[in-house]
């Protein structure tokens, strides 16, 4: 029998899984492969937004350089030259035209990282420019230059609900406002990267920094021309994705694939931070318009909204971006005439993806400085004209979806205005610096949605050994967020073994099926669901091990601290699994989770879009130096209906990160253009906030549970940094009186501005 007993007390449930090995240095990112002889790849790029490639001037003077090993263009593609995305517009390498500044053309593979820049650099292509389009409203004009899609709409959709006409006619007040917010990167720690291994098989081994696994996967398959059985996708450690790695990772794994398969070796290939900021996605820029009415009491009737990003060059997951942003187009409230509609616009700029909150912030951003706006019109406190209009449980949203039980939106605004003492200051301090307050409140579906329900799918593998511990193997990511602590959780509470017993393997694509993408606040939902069902299903064996022990019904079992408990007696977890070994019971199996109750009708965009929402609320206090423009944010208060907070500490942890990026995307982030080229593409020219322009962002815990989440939870990772931008500028117009409708919000426009008013 085992000596291992299981431990368990309440300071272990405060310990991450992954915190040591990051701490200490010990944990493996991909920049850490060791291999004895490995290639090192590069990149060559676009050095115009628009153009057609007649050729190379030097290709033969770069295929003999020092260390070179190979060149690999367009046609050296094996299978097919497109990365499977939404839409399968975006060339692996780019073949006779480029359509964005920095778009990979070529590969280059060399004996070190030195030789494989030099020949990137000495690389000179014959390329024709055309003109170029690179706003998105400019984009919909008929004389527009053609980039992609239809008329370069990339995607539309739209939302018909009740009578907009006999709304606006029965409203009293009636305000229309356009606000504009710009491109955000996501400025991980750890830049994108991958390494490619030929296998003995005539396989190819990938292993990366990435969100999706899954998604790398199909899209070796498709490149490269091969079986699904010779592709194996292992996720490495993961600095930081924010959404940055969802979809770009695809093609890096694409490029180092086809540089390992040409030169038989195996390849490095790992972007420096300049080479990111030029090729990788980013948020979407968007302009949204949205008209309200409402009645003189302050009841919301009507919502006329238009919602367009810019996409950029392909289309990548713009759609899904178009799609969440029109369904959250009214905020967390109940209007019951609703006419809106979004699209997604192709340009010659970097194609834009995911980002934590995936289209949801710039339309949140409208709506709630909207709300502020009406409130100011109607003479009522914004607090009041809010909680007339929140959604509730039995509430209807945009789409005509009822709002189910879990619904802890009314107790995020008390709890929120309660801590922080909301209330308004109007200007009224003395002197250059003025204080304000603001506040915004957010509703959020959890996952993907109906558009999205290919991809509403998880799995994972529970095996317990000999002695008691565990292995979990997840198809969802760990990228710094706690999903494997989350994950640790809910096995070890369901077997009845110590945390430590149990370990979290790193997504590979032959451990387990296919589960979708680690994204949209999903993982703990439809992951967290797959680790339950698995655990469960070995529980069962270990239950009937312990019965017969004991001479009782399985059924009879309990699990509690530890052991496994029944009126004739108890048995330790450990020896339970010996029993279970002894009695040859089952003590592996797969888990799984889908969700099915999700529709959407693309004709009106009515339907059940998504199968649960978060809510929260967001309150702030700012002081605005009004001779320099500069805004110190003094004290975040934030408030998320997680459902249940499995592991509270990274729950609070989600809260803070978010915000913080929030607050960057307000106040600093400044991606500067100029015809499609980023001239900023550094983290000494793009600002970011540091620890010393942040303030305490104290987070609050709502649990409104979800019966058919992993003990009640819900989804977290995005609505963190879905509301405090509005929120800040709620609080910048308290201050100065003026309102603010564009981010980030500069100290050089809030000068300007008030330049306006002395005048």
């Amino acid at each position: 029998m085992s000596v291992i007993t299981p431990k368990k007390n309440k300071k272990d449930r405060n310990i991450r899984v992954d915190a040591q090995r990051k701490v200490s240095g010990k944990a493996k990112f991909i920049e850490d492969a060791e291999y004895k002889n490995i290639l090192h790849g590069a990149t060559i790029r676009s050095p115009v937004t628009h153009g057609c490639i007649r050729g190379f001037k030097n290709l033969e003077d770069i295929k003999k350089m020092p260390g070179v090993r190979a060149v690999v263009k367009a046609e050296d593609i094996p299978g097919d030259n497109v990365v499977p995305f939404v839409k399968e517009d975006y060339p692996c390498l780019a073949d006779k035209e480029v359509k964005f500044y920095g778009q990979a053309v070529a590969l280059v593979a060399a004996e070190t990282p030195e030789q494989a820049v030099a020949a990137m650099r000495a690389a000179e292509l014959k390329i024709d420019k055309y003109p170029g389009i690179y706003d998105p409203v400019e984009a919909m004009t008929p004389d527009a230059v053609y980039v992609g899609g239809d008329e370069n709409v990339h995607s539309n959709f739209k939302i018909r609900k009740g009578n907009i006409d006999e709304g606006f006619k029965n409203a009293d007040v009636i305000i229309e406002r356009v606000y504009n917010t710009g491109h955000q990167v996501h400025c991980y720690l750890e830049n994108q990267g991958m390494t490619a291994e030929p296998l003995p098989s005539g396989g190819i081994l990938v292993k990366g920094s990435m969100q999706c696994p899954f998604y790398v996967h199909n899209a070796l398959v498709k490149v490269l021309g091969i079986k699904y059985s010779d592709v194996r996708v292992i996720q490495a450690e993961t600095g930081g994705g924010f959404g940055g790695k969802e979809d770009m990772p695809s093609i890096i794994a694409t490029h180092a694939a086809l540089l390992a398969r040409k030169t038989g070796m195996p390849v490095s290939l790992i972007y420096d931070r300049e080479e990111d900021f030029h090729a990788m996605s980013k948020r979407h820029p968007a302009r949204t318009r949205i008209k309200y009415g409402a009645t003189s009491e302050g009841k919301l009737v009507a919502c006329e909204a238009e919602y367009i990003v810019n996409g950029g060059a392909f289309c990548t997951l713009s759609p899904i971006v178009a799609w969440r942003g029109i369904i959250h187009i009214t905020g967390p409230y109940q209007i019951d005439n609703v006419k809106a509609d979004s699209y997604a616009m192709a340009t010659n700029t970097v194609p834009c993806g995911a980002f934590r909150g995936f289209g949801q912030p710039q339309v949140n951003f409208a709506n709630e400085i909207l709300i502020d706006e009406l409130a100011e019109k109607l003479d009522m406190d914004p607090v009041k004209l809010r909680k007339k209009n929140l959604l509730k449980p039995g509430s209807i949203t945009a789409t005509g979806q009822t709002v189910g039980s879990s619904c802890g939106m009314a107790e995020t605004v008390e709890k929120t205005l309660d801590r922080i003492k909301f209330k308004q200051y109007k200007g009224s301090d003395s002197g250059p610096v003025k204080r304000g307050m603001g506040m915004a409140t957010v509703f959020y579906g959890v996952g993907l949605g109906a558009e999205g329900k290919y991809f509403a799918k998880a799995a994972a593998q529970v095996h317990i050994k000999e002695d008691g511990t565990v292995f979990v193997a997840i198809g969802n990511v760990e990228m710094g967020q706690g999903a494997e602590t989350v994950f640790n959780r809910i096995c070890a509470d369901i077997l009845g073994c110590s945390y430590d017993m149990v370990e979290v393997l790193k997504p590979d694509t032959t451990r387990v099926p296919d589960s979708g993408p680690t994204v949209a606040s999903r993982t703990t939902l439809m992951g967290g669901n797959a680790v339950k069902d698995a655990a469960l299903k070995v529980r069962e064996s270990l239950f009937k091990a312990a019965a017969d022990k004991m001479g009782v019904r399985p059924f009879d079992i309990k699990v509690k601290d530890g052991k496994y408990v029944s009126d004739e007696g108890e048995i330790d977890y450990v020896d339970a699994v010996n029993l279970a070994y002894q009695s040859r019971e089952r003590v592996a199996a797969q888990g799984w989770y889908k969700i099915e109750n999700v529709s959407f009708d693309e004709k009106t965009g009515l339907g059940d879009a998504y199968p649960v929402y978060s809510f929260s609320t967001n309150a702030c206090e700012v002081e605005v130096d009004t001779e320099t423009g500069v805004v110190n944010v003094k004290r975040l208060v934030a408030a998320h209906d997680v459902g249940k907070a499995i592991h509270p500490p990274s729950a609070e942890g989600q809260i803070q990160g978010g915000a913080v990026q929030a607050i960057g995307y307000a106040l600093y982030e400044n991606l500067v253009m100029e015809e499609g080229k980023i001239l900023n593409p550094s983290l000494s020219g793009y600002t970011v906030p540091t620890t010393m322009d942040i303030c305490d962002v104290e987070p609050i815990l709502v649990e409104s549970a979800y019966p058919e989440g992993p003990r009640g939870a819900k989804g977290l990772g995005e609505p963190p940094m879905v509301g405090p931008a509005a929120a800040i500028l709620n609080a910048i117009h308290d201050a100065t009186g003026i309102w603010f409708r564009k981010v980030p919000c500069l100290p050089e426009d809030i000068v300007k501005e008030l330049s306006k008013e002395l005048k």
